[in-house]
């Protein structure tokens, strides 16, 4: 017990100030988000903070380290239960991504980050020294290949971009070939673009269901899908709009409390936080995540090995995108992809997988000194 208190001294409480004014104003934003609904998303999402809470505690009782000797079982483990619910889950959202048992839902893309940083950061660190050719570094978009090929059977986008965003930031960390990268992923971007494009206006054929495409058009052209997609978005920008410089104070945003918004305690949350918080309040959620991310790669930067520098940068990856993707949609600058907000969104998987996040980040932080001398 004495050593468990020395190493609660060790902790970045910088990392928990700013975690924990996020959950807190987030925690009120939900509260009037919900508020008309009949289930207390406030209580079962505080049961939720309660149990992530307890798993960062109790994590520290360990060494990350030894998460290695587990990386392989992990990948196989993650690729297994995604298989298992592209076949046997439940739909929700229009995608095959739940497992059910009554009214309770777990969703394996959520907690299959986590195990994937693991897994990942362990066969980057053990190829550290051969990330400079595209013939080194295909056996590392094949890792990572393998679960978004599983995702997109769902199909779910937003995790598979969320996936995709993991492995270019971890690669990154690890000293791949950036010439490559930038290459590869920004000649990627102007092609899928492009395509977007050809689609839309030259009728080009594409895989996507409809309302999947449409989440990607109503970027050019929000009209496109006024019932769908588009009319989020037009939703969302109405409500960010009408929170102008102050907001329009908590608990009356006429865009959230008249419904407008759907699934606004989860997706959209954001939108109702700038509504009745205004810029001041958006501004100053997004300058605490910034300041958790920064902190998160700071972990990254005093980490003891390879595989905890990774193992943060993939944390941090996943966060970054999550907040990028989430508040960029309730604006209209990225696609409508169903991506929560860390620590904000209603969700117990997403909770506990941003909990899982935040317990290695600070596992990390309070083994670092074993090799300062």
């Amino acid at each position: 017990m004495k050593n468990f208190y020395k190493l609660l001294t060790k902790l970045d409480y910088g990392l928990l100030l700013s975690l924990a004014v996020i959950i807190t104003a987030g925690l009120f934003v939900l509260d009037s988000a919900a508020a008309s609904k009949e289930t207390n998303y406030v209580l079962k999402q505080l049961v939720w903070i309660v149990a992530g809470a307890v798993v960062m505690l109790g994590s520290l009782k360990f060494d990350y380290a030894i998460l290695q000797k587990y990386a392989k079982h992990l990948y196989i483990f993650s690729l297994l239960f995604l298989l298992a619910v592209s076949l046997f889950g439940s739909v929700r959202g229009g995608a095959r991504g739940w497992f059910m048992i009554g009214s309770f839902g777990v969703q394996p893309a959520e907690y299959c980050k986590i195990f994937l940083v693991i897994s990942y950061a362990q066969f980057l660190s053990s190829r550290r020294e051969r990330l400079q050719t595209l013939r080194d570094l295909l056996p590392c978009f094949v890792f990572m290949a393998v679960p978004v090929l599983l995702l997109m059977m769902q199909p779910d986008l937003g995790s598979a971009l969320v996936y995709i965003f993991i492995m270019v930031g971890m690669l990154f960390i690890a000293g791949a070939n950036k010439k490559i990268l930038l290459t590869l992923f920004g000649g990627g971007t102007a092609v899928l673009i492009i395509y977007l494009l050809g689609v839309w206006k030259l009728d080009w054929w594409c895989p996507l269901q409809k309302y999947q495409l449409n989440r990607f058009l109503v970027l050019f052209d929000p009209s496109i899908d006024p019932q769908g997609a588009g009319y989020n978005v037009w939703q969302s920008k109405i409500a960010i709009g009408n929170g102008g410089f102050w907001g329009e104070g908590l608990y009356m945003g006429s865009q959230s409390t008249g419904a407008f918004m759907p699934e606004q305690w989860t997706d959209f949350i954001f939108a109702v936080f700038a509504e009745e918080l205004g810029f001041i309040g958006a501004s100053t959620l997004l300058l605490l995540f910034a300041f958790l991310l920064f902190r998160g790669l700071r972990i990254s930067m005093l980490s003891k090995d390879m595989f905890g520098t990774l193992v943060a940068a993939g944390i941090v990856s996943m966060y970054l995108f999550h907040i990028l993707e989430n508040a960029g949609m309730t604006m209209g600058l990225m696609p409508v992809t169903g991506i929560p907000l860390p620590f904000v969104s209603y969700g117990g998987s997403s909770m506990m997988t941003n909990f899982f996040g935040i317990a290695l980040l600070q596992n990390i932080y309070v083994h670092r000194q074993r090799l300062i001398f």
